[in-house]
């Protein structure tokens, strides 16, 4: 497994770069050896917080845990992945073995700082395999993120939003062209 450490607002001893790594690598086991780590470290309100994202077999896993000790929250950041990994581990295996999770970052770039509102400030460009609406939802859920963009397999492969909705529920936004 690859690593990655980044510090916000903190300084850190290696001792902490080394335990996280050491915490980490506990769920190499999850995936193979061409896996990434990043691991950022910040502190904010007195509390320290640990985004620990994971990315193996076209699969992105991310969690964010804030304690009172940095290496509470390695433990908790770790401890959230493997949740997740066991919560979908019949979906991920079998999703895993039929190569539907695979995606990768093809470019990522930053634009200058704009001088009006109405400017893009961030590009993110990413091959959108397709994927049946299931795996986007799960794929949201294992982002912890509220809305996921994918190549809806259930439509031809056009391009499709699912996103949570307020009530709990899930929600779609396609493409009718028509």
């Amino acid at each position: 497994m690859k690593f990655q450490f980044s510090e916000k607002k903190v300084k850190l001893p290696r001792n902490v770069h080394d335990y996280a790594e050491k915490k980490v690598m506990k769920l190499a086991r999850y995936f193979e050896e061409d896996a990434e780590a990043l691991i950022v470290f910040s502190v904010e309100k007195n509390r320290n917080k640990v985004e620990l994202t994971v990315h193996g077999a076209g699969t992105w896993f991310r969690a964010s845990e804030a304690t009172s000790d940095m290496f509470a929250s390695i433990d908790a950041a770790v401890g959230t992945i493997e949740g997740q990994i066991r919560k979908n581990k019949t979906r991920l295996a079998r999703r895993l073995r039929q190569d539907a999770f695979t995606r990768t970052v093809e470019e990522t770039s930053f634009a200058p700082e704009p001088e009006d509102d109405l400017n893009i400030v961030r590009i993110k460009s990413f091959y959108f395999k397709p994927m049946t609406r299931e795996e986007a939802v799960m794929q949201m859920n294992l982002l912890e993120h509220n809305f996921f963009a994918f190549r809806d397999e259930d439509n031809g492969g056009t391009f499709a939003v699912v996103y949570r909705r307020k009530d709990g529920g899930y929600g779609l936004i396609d493409d009718a062209h028509e």
